[in-house]
């Protein structure tokens, strides 16, 4: 159960109720939406924010709850209702499940007891059952990242989140990890309220709707997460709380772009490990070759991050190149997953005006090269070590 679950609690009894509360509160992959100590406004509670699961305390008054079981379970299908009680009498744990519980958990309740229920609740697997909120395409974290300063990653991370978010079936957010010169805000012609550090200091204490009012909406309907205003701001944001804020986001979007500074430290890992694919930008030069070579052999320490490796040949055509794709692609050990032309003019007259390139520049040669690019991640399927050739774009962008 890798996806961050909502879950809500009702039970009128404070001390057992808080109990609770502290035992969801301690567990990464779950999120508390909320929590109530009235069984007669659950529901109305509920019906609001949707849960993926309802935990209902049985012990205050077993028929008020085993009515709300089954309300819940008729008005709210989508939402997994878990009935606790002290109490394991076999006609009430039939009734309970018969009214529609998913699973009968004795209180106190341990750690290990409500994952397993969660376990076999949700389908036992990453992007399946009730966390991918029946969305079969989405909840997908991809990363770009630079091999050095100024080969395009936040222009590509950028128009990919904006390219992603004219489906209205996506819902994107962009995260902007270089936490000390990111300018994801410039590229948007955004003013953040609130940024990383922000959000990952006060994310126990956000619930679901606070955190998406968190990020500041672009009319392309892109969701973004700023760097920290200030520089020393920058060393408050840790591995642990990244994760934290990656796994809760990924429960409310379907999409997570994250642009990675160059840095290569804990942070720009942990962003990796939680990413299902990294976009690592490079130029077709001795210089960018030679750093994927080395990032090569630093990520053999991390299991999985090299497979999860796509590499992008930037600026295609900027001027004559002495080294071969042939010649890259034996040299830094990888297929070459896509290949972007140099628009110089269209890039730089779009971050001047902080517009992205799909309205900026439609027709550009860039814009569709990018466009291809972000339509690879509109399915749910595993984005391959290079586009099938046979699918290239209008302008042959895509190389094997």
């Amino acid at each position: 159960m890798s996806d961050v679950l909502r879950v809500s609690i009702v039970d009128p009894n404070d001390a057992s109720r808080m109990v609770l509360k502290k035992l969801v509160l301690g567990i990464d992959s779950l999120w508390l939406e909320a929590d109530s100590n009235r069984y007669e406004f659950f529901l109305d509670v509920i019906s609001q924010s949707n849960p993926h699961i309802a935990l209902v305390s049985l012990d205050a008054d077993h028929e008020k709850a085993l009515t709300l079981i089954s309300d819940i379970t008729q008005q709210l299908p989508q939402c997994a209702v878990l009935a606790i009680c002290s109490s394991q009498e076999g006609t009430l744990i039939l009734r309970a499940m018969r009214n529609g519980a998913k699973e009968f958990l004795n209180y106190p309740l341990h750690e290990e007891d409500l994952l397993s229920a969660l376990d076999r609740v949700c389908g036992g697997g990453p992007g399946k059952g009730l966390a991918s909120g029946g969305r079969s395409g989405g909840n997908r974290v991809i990363s770009v990242a630079g091999v050095e300063g100024g080969v395009g990653c936040t222009a590509i991370a950028v128009n990919i989140a904006c390219m992603l978010a004219r489906n209205e079936n996506n819902s994107v957010a962009l995260i902007d990890l270089d936490l000390s010169l990111g300018d994801a805000d410039v590229w948007l012609d955004l003013i953040p309220e609130n940024t990383v550090q922000d959000v990952t200091e006060n994310i126990s204490r956000l619930d679901y709707s606070l955190l998406k009012r968190s990020l500041t909406r672009h009319k392309s309907g892109v969701y973004l997460l700023a760097r920290p205003t200030r520089l020393e701001e920058n060393s408050s944001v840790s591995p642990d709380s990244l994760r934290r804020m990656i796994a809760l986001l990924k429960a409310t979007f379907t999409h997570l772009i994250l642009d990675v500074s160059k840095h290569y430290g804990p942070l720009e890992v942990a962003a990796f490990a939680a990413s299902d694919t990294i976009l690592l930008v490079t130029q077709l030069d001795l210089s960018g070759l030679r750093n994927v070579v080395r990032l090569n052999k630093y990520f053999d320490q991390y299991e999985g991050i090299n497979e999860k490796i796509r590499i992008v040949l930037n600026r295609m055509g900027m001027d004559e190149v002495a080294i071969s794709l042939n010649k890259a692609k034996e040299t830094i050990g990888h297929e070459i997953f896509c290949q972007l032309p140099n628009d110089y003019a269209a890039m730089v007259e779009s971050r001047n005006n902080g517009i992205p390139l799909q309205e900026q520049a439609p027709k550009a040669r860039i814009t569709k090269a990018i466009e291809a690019v972000a339509n690879v991640f509109e399915n749910s399927e595993e984005v391959g070590a290079s586009v099938n050739p046979k699918k290239k774009g209008l302008f042959g962008l895509f190389g094997g």
